[in-house]
């Protein structure tokens, strides 16, 4: 989707993460993500015996990379 809106689109969507990434607000909808639990094969009454996993946008996910390379920087 997001390669899908073309050079005008990933173009905005630059802007918006560099405003982001140089104030440092964060808005609170990229800010929230679902979080779902998936048994493993054992005992389900052991909470080791499950795995977490989140839900986020898209934007959400490259909005994570981008800071994660900059600290790496």
């Amino acid at each position: 989707m997001i390669e899908a809106c073309g050079d005008i689109g990933i173009s905005k969507l630059v802007t918006i993460m560099n405003k982001i990434y140089e104030s440092g607000y964060i808005p609170q909808q990229m800010k929230e993500s679902i979080f779902i639990t998936i048994p493993k094969k054992g005992n389900l009454l052991n909470c080791s015996n499950y795995r977490l996993i989140s839900l986020m946008s898209h934007i959400t996910k490259i909005l994570i990379h981008i800071l994660m390379f900059r600290m790496k920087i």
